[in-house]
């Protein structure tokens, strides 16, 4: 659980800022979001694919793009 304690003579948008980028360290959304929706094995299985692909394609991309 992230917590941000606000300092004296801090303000409200720092102590918000520092908040927000203790949730995004945490992974704390990024984890909420992926158990919010159930997903058959089969849906898993085939996402898992896709992303692999996307990151061989973006690999090649970038590896071609540097030649």
């Amino acid at each position: 659980m992230a917590y941000v304690q606000v300092k004296d003579n801090e303000s409200f948008e720092s102590a918000l800022k520092r908040f927000k980028r203790k949730v995004q360290q945490e992974a704390i959304i990024k984890e909420f979001k992926k158990h919010s929706v159930y997903l058959k094995p089969g849906e898993k299985k085939r996402l898992r694919k896709l992303m692999a692909l996307k990151r061989i394609h973006k690999r090649m991309r970038r590896s071609y793009g540097d030649s």
